[in-house]
Order: C-alpha cells, then sequence, then structure tokens
C-alpha cells in the first residue's frame, strides 16, 4: 500500500511518499481503508522531532494519528460485522490507504454525516468539547477565540455561540475573521494589529469572561490580558510554543489558568466519549468542521507548509482513497 513515511526527523521535504506492506490485524484489531486523514499541528512538530518524551516515534514512522474509512479486516476476537462500516479511526498513524488499529479506537460514523467531516472531528472534535467542558461559556458572557479560524478553534466559537455567549473571535486575515462570523462570533478582529486587544477590551465592556488561547506563544501570553478580572483563561496553542501567562498577576486578579496540555491527554474513556459527542452533533447539525483544506496524499508536504504558515482557514485533511469500492 501507499503510505507517507518520515525516515528523518526534519522540515516538510521529509515527508515522502512509500510503497510499505499492507497491516495485518492480530486479536482485537481491525484494518480501515482511510478515505480521509486528519492532519494537525502536532504532526508538524512532531515531524521535526518535538516532544518525543511525550510522544515518542521511531523512525521510519507514518505520521497522523487517524481519520475516516471503512473497515476491511478484522482479527481474532473482533466481531466480523464491522467489516464494511464507515468509522472513525484514532490511533498513533494515519497518513496511509489502509491502518491498523484496536478496535477500541474506532468509532462507527452516524448515518447521515460525510465522511470527510468525520474525519475532521477525530481530534479537533475531542479538543474543542474537552476545551468547552474546561472553560464552560456561560449565556450572555464575552468569550473570546483567539486563532478563531483554526480547526479546534472553529468549533469553539461555535460551541461558545451554541452557549448563548457572545463570541469575539481573533485571528488574521480577512478570509479566516469571515468564517468566523459566519460560524457564530458576534465581532471579529485582526490578532495582527498592534492593538487589538484595546479592541476586545472595548468591545467586551473590559474583558471576556473566558478566552481560549490556540495560538500559544507570544501572542497566547499578549491574549492573556484580555480577560477581565476573574475569568477564566484557557491555553491549548503551542505553534510558538506555550503561553506563558504571569500567574503573580493571574492570582491577583483572580484569573483561573487552565492548561489542558501540560495536564495530560484524556484517558481513552474520556477521548471516545467526546468523539462519540462530537460525531452525534455534527450528524445533527449542531457543529460544523470548517474544511478548508483537502489535499491527496502524495502532497502532504504542501499541508504542513500550509499549517505552519498559518495560510490554511479551517481544517486540513489528506483525501486518500484507500477504502473499498462501494
Amino acid at each position: 500500500m501507499r503510505a507517507i513515511q518520515v525516515a528523518t526527523f526534519g522540515g516538510p521535504e521529509v515527508l515522502s511518499l512509500a510503497e510499505v506492506p499492507d497491516p495485518v490485524p492480530g486479536p482485537g484489531q481491525v484494518v480501515v481503508g482511510m478515505a480521509a486523514a486528519d492532519v494537525i499541528f502536532l504532526d508538524t512538530l512532531l515531524r521535526g522531532g518535538w516532544g518525543q518524551d511525550f510522544f515518542p516515534r521511531t523512525l521510519p514512522y507514518v505520521p497522523g494519528g487517524g481519520g475516516a474509512g471503512t473497515v476491511v479486516q478484522t482479527g481474532d476476537g473482533v466481531d466480523p460485522t464491522w467489516v464494511g462500516r464507515q468509522v472513525v479511526v484514532r490511533t498513533s498513524t494515519g497518513y496511509a490507504e489502509r491502518v491498523l488499529a484496536d478496535v477500541e479506537e474506532i468509532t462507527a460514523v452516524p448515518d447521515g454525516l460525510a465522511i470527510e467531516a468525520a474525519a475532521a472531528l477525530v481530534h479537533d472534535g475531542v479538543t474543542a468539547l474537552n476545551l468547552d467542558r474546561l472553560g464552560t461559556p456561560q449565556r450572555g458572557e464575552w468569550v473570546l477565540v483567539a486563532a478563531a479560524a483554526g480547526g479546534a478553534g472553529s468549533l469553539l466559537v461555535q460551541l461558545a455561540a451554541d452557549a448563548g455567549a457572545q463570541v469575539v473571535a481573533a485571528a488574521s486575515s480577512t478570509a479566516k475573521l469571515a468564517l468566523a462570523r459566519e460560524l457564530g462570533a458576534e465581532v471579529a478582529v485582526d490578532y495582527t494589529r498592534p492593538d487589538w486587544i484595546d479592541r476586545v477590551r472595548e468591545t467586551t465592556g473590559g474583558g471576556a469572561a473566558l478566552v481560549y488561547d490556540g495560538a500559544g506563544g507570544r501572542l497566547g501570553t499578549v491574549a492573556f490580558d484580555a480577560v477581565a478580572d476573574g475569568g477564566r483563561f484557557v491555553t491549548y496553542g503551542t505553534a510558538d510554543g506555550f503561553a506563558a501567562p504571569d500567574r503573580e498577576e493571574a492570582a491577583r486578579r483572580g484569573v483561573r489558568v487552565l492548561t489542558p496540555l501540560l495536564d495530560g491527554r484524556p484517558d481513552q474513556q474520556t477521548v471516545r466519549e467526546l468523539l462519540g459527542l462530537a460525531l452525534e452533533r455534527a450528524a445533527q447539525g449542531r457543529l460544523r468542521p470548517a474544511i478548508g483544506a483537502t489535499l491527496p496524499l502524495d502532497q502532504a508536504a504542501d499541508a504542513h507548509r500550509a499549517l505552519a504558515a498559518r495560510a490554511t482557514v479551517g481544517k486540513s485533511l489528506l483525501l486518500v482513497g484507500g477504502q473499498p469500492a462501494r
């Protein structure tokens, strides 16, 4: 089968198309013929060698963390009726025509939900719903979503609006700001402008009760200034490293700083619960992943370059075509 391999850590150019053996399911496992592979910013960091203590990768490896497709084989102990069913798979690989996974790592795609939309929720749906639970946006309060046109950020805009909050979206281009408004933001600000925090504080009457920082680094640290006294600051962005808000200032102002990435990944049961909820809401039309870029498998490097340049509006997917004709 065809797969993308990383033979050495480095830039996007190390992503190369290769022929590798088809996976064979063992006991309790399935093989999924991939239709769409999820692409997230973490993939670009791991490709460069970052995070080996948290996300170890042994070279050569097939990048990615899942997607969606059709079960094509089952191993011993797995219900054979899974074969032919469309599923999302969340595992340790993804940029391949076929992916091996434990049966606990797959979830059926609800009727009526497009396979690409399902793939777009594999990671960002779980992340957004987990952050939504941490931040708990309330009806009538102001919520700022920084990096609001990203995969998770665009979902957080919708979740906060659905909760009845007033949403300020911060992003870096006209297209991204337009997307955020379309998804429910009342106000959109360009965070490349030097006065963007002043604009947020003016709009919200002194600061947002809840800030989601999807950028991290310097931008995320600056975004902390947009939190109202007594508010919540949820930071999960890593594009330029982690945000570093002043903890003493946070304590003085009564701001709760929540750092879910540093607190560790949610357990498998929680992941399955959140993923199932994300898929259900999407099937009901209550949550729409904004898919801005779909590329063939052999253009994985281009997907990574666009993410690194923050040129992608919404979610990126690799269309694989590894599932059988139906």
